[in-house]
């Protein structure tokens, strides 16, 4: 699987970065691949390569109903030839959902199971009765994150984002905060805006690196109190906040991911985080399928309009 688009940083320009003495510029990891946009390409790379490695002819996953990486895994399965399962949390979830109609669309089974069923899909007798059903399989798991996902997402900084001081990421499942953190300089900080509500967040990245033996050479910080209460929840201000980003940079954020991270970003550059002469970087995650989900659940239309085929 490779680049459609090498991955572009496009710098930003606005009166209160003059002001503030701060340089800001994006990579636009949603420009890689039209399908498998985002960190999602870089999860998937190297799964992809060891699923083939083992013979194996089908993908299996799990996701939400409006799930980036049920979107992502259905689209670049059918480009690789394996065949993909998508094991979807909520037995009454609306399967004509644009991200669910998109997996169909692309050859995904979808196979819904109760909550109680999905929060221990992680354990033996599930993956066992999965296997009775489906029959062999490559596991991802949820959100794609594992190790070989974080080999892919320590691919995302290099030599050419080597000047940045500062570069921000949102964080899901934690695995391109992972990766970003074992690619870090000694002179960069890592920040990541969770998502998610809780500071649980914090003891799930510090044993998801000491699994993966990643010890940082720069700074990390995690920020919690961005996530406009919860997973997939949102308030009025960060939908402003990402037609605002729209009018002004003629960039698309989403509203689960990147908007939550845009917002952020904002809020410390009012707030004087950064000290002067910072370079930042923010890291865009693509994830813009998730708008039409949105709109779906909301009715609330977003100022880009985003297709994907």
């Amino acid at each position: 699987m490779d680049y459609l688009h090498e991955p572009r940083i496009q710098p930003l320009f606005h009166d209160l970065l003059a002001e503030k003495k701060l340089e800001l510029a994006i990579l636009r990891l949603d420009e890689v691949h039209p399908l498998v946009s985002g960190n999602k390409f870089f999860k998937l790379k190297y799964n992809l390569q060891q699923a083939k490695k083992e013979g194996k002819s089908m993908i299996l996953t799990f996701g939400g109903a409006f799930s980036n990486h049920i979107h992502a895994t259905a689209a670049v399965s059918q480009i690789e030839g394996f065949k993909s399962i998508g094991v979807i949390r909520g037995e009454g979830t609306d399967s004509k959902n644009p991200t669910l109609a998109y997996a169909r669309e692309k050859g995904m089974e979808l196979h819904f199971v109760d909550r109680k069923t999905y929060r221990e899909k992680n354990t033996y007798s599930v993956i066992e009765d999965l296997k009775q059903k489906f029959g062999d399989f490559y596991l991802i798991p949820e959100g794609g994150t594992n190790g070989l996902a974080i080999r892919g997402t320590s691919e995302i900084l290099g030599e050419k984002t080597s000047s940045f001081t500062h570069v921000l990421t949102p964080i899901g499942t934690g695995g391109t905060f992972a990766g970003l953190a074992e690619s870090l300089l000694p002179s960069q900080t890592l920040v990541g805006i969770s998502v998610l509500k809780g500071e649980f967040i914090r003891k799930e990245l510090e044993e998801l690196m000491e699994q993966q033996e990643i010890r940082p050479q720069g700074q990390l910080q995690i920020e919690t109190q961005f996530h406009f209460g919860g997973y997939a929840k949102w308030k009025p201000e960060l939908i402003e906040f990402i037609q605002w980003f729209w009018q002004k940079f003629q960039i698309p954020l989403d509203p689960i991911y990147t908007g939550k991270m845009g917002y952020a970003l904002w809020e410390k550059i009012k707030n004087d985080h950064f000290p002067s002469h910072s370079k930042i970087l923010i890291i865009h995650t693509g994830g813009l399928q998730g708008s039409q989900g949105f709109t779906h659940r909301t009715g609330i239309e977003l100022p880009y309009s985003f297709k994907v085929k």
